[in-house]
């Protein structure tokens, strides 16, 4: 027969247990229907995680998978040049610089977010920095003047001039990428919150953040700004923004971010046309898997292709009639692998090429972001964020060229992008550059 005492043991752990399961329960309802207090649950995770570490490294952290296959890059079996890196750095520092071919940094600006935008008055609370990294960089270009304009991830777009103070902000909240066309035009991926719900199908639960794509003068001025939503619906393809839908038949609510907006770019000027023309502008979202190209006159879309690529990014018009595109294939596994690739897809007969492909032998995968840039000769330049790495292939697939993001012997950081940058705009760094490789040979020599 159990006693009075431990009787009243059990009964007391039993409330506890009760109390427990009663109170994950309200938080989870109060976080599934955004119920007080899940907003300040929510406001302290996201300052403990940009703080410290949740469980072993931070996202943008990673022990090095690979080491660089070429000790030293045969320079002549490269496109020549300087490049543009985007990265994070040790101690959570994010880093805008320009480097050599031999990886030697020749210009860094100072985008620490604390000293460019403490006061980003037009971020709600939930989403505004906390701690250093606070955020990425996500996007940039590099002027001919010399100017450097990125984005912070999701919370603004920035110019800075080559000594790094400020020429102006836009407090909008751009993302991902960031293209600057012909007549200097900049495009940019954006989003607008929402705070009520939608009243034309699908329904959204708010908050949500409506994607939107902007043309912004060099002056930091919107000159053009479409929604994505309304270009898909305007356009017939209303279903694509219920793919996250899992009861058609009962009423639902769709997932926060539907469409994942991750690239926007307009046919080049100097491009001859094909079955694109000058005007149209070609967009990626990835949670859906589609590309899609519409003209910016009559907000029409021509071309759409749902399903040939996993998680893609940044499709890139490579003649009138076609477009390459950085296919993450994201957990999409052959035969045990993962791997990324960059194919080039046909608008004429929806063929699609593969240029590149991770192998065994020379793995290339990154589950999120990715880059690539197309190079004379046919060379590509290719961005593979989550593995610290940048990499130059020749047209028989061959590496000829890496860039690695160690932050310590075994670890390396999201490098976001490389970009090879054009001869006008190497000029801006040529007396340091020479200054670079002039100490390099004097070291390799002995002097």
């Amino acid at each position: 027969m159990p006693t009075t005492s431990s009787r009243a043991r059990f009964t007391s752990i039993l409330k506890r247990v009760c109390v427990f399961v009663y109170v994950f329960l309200l938080g989870m309802f109060a976080g599934v229907l955004h119920l007080f207090p899940s907003s300040f649950f929510e406001f302290g995770l996201k300052g403990w995680h940009e703080a410290t570490p949740f469980f072993g490294m931070p996202w943008y952290y990673r022990e090095a998978d690979r080491q660089a296959s070429l000790s030293k890059p045969e320079l002549a079996h490269v496109a020549p040049g300087l490049n543009l890196v985007t990265r994070i750095a040790a101690e959570k520092k994010l880093v805008v610089e320009v480097v050599d071919m031999l990886g030697k940094s020749v210009h860094t600006w100072d985008v620490d977010w604390f000293r460019v935008w403490p006061d980003a008055e037009h971020l709600n609370s939930d989403v505004a920095p906390k701690a250093r990294p606070g955020t990425h960089i996500h996007g940039a270009v590099l002027l001919d003047n010399g100017n450097l304009v990125y984005n912070y991830e999701h919370l603004g777009l920035v110019c800075l001039d080559f000594e790094s103070n400020i020429v102006w902000r836009l407090p909008y909240q751009t993302h991902h990428s960031i293209h600057r066309h012909d007549d200097g035009n900049l495009w940019v991926c954006g989003h607008r919150r929402q705070t009520e719900d939608e009243s034309v199908f699908p329904n959204r639960e708010a908050p949500y953040d409506e994607y939107t794509l902007l043309e912004v003068s060099p002056k930091g001025d919107i000159v053009n700004e479409w929604s994505v939503a309304d270009l898909l619906r305007q356009n017939g393809y209303a279903g694509l923004l219920g793919l996250a839908a899992h009861d058609a038949y009962a009423h639902y609510t769709i997932e926060k971010d539907i469409i994942h907006l991750n690239d926007v770019e307009p046919f080049p000027e100097g491009m001859t046309e094909g079955f694109f023309k000058k005007g149209d502008v070609v967009v990626s979202l990835r949670n859906i898997n589609t590309v899609f190209v519409f003209n910016k006159l009559n907000s029409k879309i021509k071309y759409i292709s749902t399903g040939c690529f996993i998680a893609q990014h940044d499709p890139d018009f490579i003649d009138g009639n076609r477009i390459s595109v950085f296919d993450n294939r994201a957990r999409a596994s052959d035969h045990g692998l993962m791997s990324s690739r960059i194919v080039i897809v046909s608008a004429l007969d929806g063929t699609v090429e593969e240029v590149y492909r991770g192998s065994e032998s020379s793995k290339f995968y990154t589950r999120i972001m990715g880059k690539h840039q197309w190079l004379p000769g046919g060379h590509v330049l290719i961005t593979e964020p989550m593995c610290g790495r940048a990499f130059e292939i020749n047209r028989a697939g061959d590496v000829v060229w890496e860039y690695f993001n160690y932050v310590s012997d075994n670890t390396v950081g999201v490098v976001e992008e490389v970009t090879r940058l054009n001869a006008h705009q190497e000029r801006l760094f040529t007396t340091t550059t020479e200054s670079s490789v002039a100490q390099t040979s004097l070291s390799e020599s002995g002097v």
